[in-house]
């Protein structure tokens, strides 16, 4: 009997130890790599439960760094997006699986924290390398190229005309821009409001204009988030903002975007959502800094 209940007892505590260190395991990959590092971790994301509209349709590899900001590329189902701050001044093609197909090196310039990529009826790319999380940048730089020569680089230096103070008081620092998007020779920047997180101002500067020019405020938008991207639909008729696991749609007629009445599309779970960019009237890529491409029909 001694025998047996030693036995029994050996095989209890053996059991045990086996599910404690699969439950370690499992909390040890919860909490490992997945989620470690800038702002969530590179890849991971919390899981999603089922979002109308919504699809995952790709992953970028370990390559691109994160992704920023995002524009088409040269062919259907391609984009470029970049890294923001502490990342080299790299533009990188990917399909829309996640697929890198190209660097593109951009000599001459610094990233100092790009946030974000409009993009002309010709193919140029403005690179905003404007985030201002602090909001006491005085460098602020939209860089205007043609991807296939980008050699070529002529940089936009700009200010705010109401911002005297770097840093502003806590409660106005409101000129950190992550959006921007390009409409018939005018670039629009968009305010991430870092005192309130809601009342994004909208700036305009002359895309074609002098290297050095103050921006003009033509008002705010309300919403219910901070704003990291913007993209205006093909036909002019649909303005998408996104915000942090939030994507907001506006009904616009022309460009008088401050007027706009915004739909909040939650997207729980998706990570932070730094990038979009229409593909046709009624579809959206949306990319995260964690890698994930998803696409979003309207």
């Amino acid at each position: 009997m001694n025998k047996l209940f030693v036995g029994l007892l050996g095989l209890t505590l053996l059991v045990s130890t086996a599910c404690s260190e699969a439950q370690s395991d499992i909390k040890g990959e919860k909490g490992g790599k997945k989620e470690g590092g800038k702002k969530g971790g590179k890849k991971g994301s919390s899981p999603m439960n089922p979002i109308a509209g919504l699809t995952k349709i790709g992953t970028m590899p370990s390559e691109v760094p994160e992704s920023s900001g995002l524009a088409r590329g040269p062919e259907a189902g391609t984009f470029y997006t970049h890294g923001d701050h502490g990342n080299t001044p790299t533009l990188y093609l990917v399909r829309q699986n996640g697929e890198l197909v190209r660097r593109v090196e951009i000599p001459g310039i610094q990233q100092e924290d790009w946030e974000s990529l409009a993009q002309d009826n010709q193919g140029r790319l403005y690179i905003g390398d404007c985030g201002n999380n602090s909001n006491s940048r005085q460098d602020l730089t939209i860089y205007r190229l043609d991807p296939n020569n980008p050699s070529k680089v002529s940089p936009i230096r700009f200010s705010y005309p109401d911002q005297k103070e770097f840093p502003p008081a806590k409660n106005d620092r409101n000129f950190d821009v992550e959006a921007s998007l390009w409409r018939d020779g005018t670039l629009y920047l968009f305010t991430r409001n870092r005192a309130r997180g809601r009342d994004c101002k909208i700036y305009t500067l002359q895309a074609d204009g002098p290297a050095k020019q103050t921006a003009k405020l033509l008002g705010q938008l309300t919403l219910p988030g901070e704003v990291t991207d913007a993209n205006l639909s093909p036909d002019g008729k649909h303005l998408a903002l996104l915000g942090r696991e939030q994507l907001y749609i506006c009904d616009v007629n022309g460009t008088n975007f401050t007027q706009a009445k915004a739909k909040t599309v939650e997207l729980p779970g998706a990570g932070q959502t730094e990038g979009v960019v229409f593909t046709d009237d009624q579809t959206l890529v949306i990319s995260t800094e964690q890698g994930v491409l998803y696409q979003y029909k309207l």
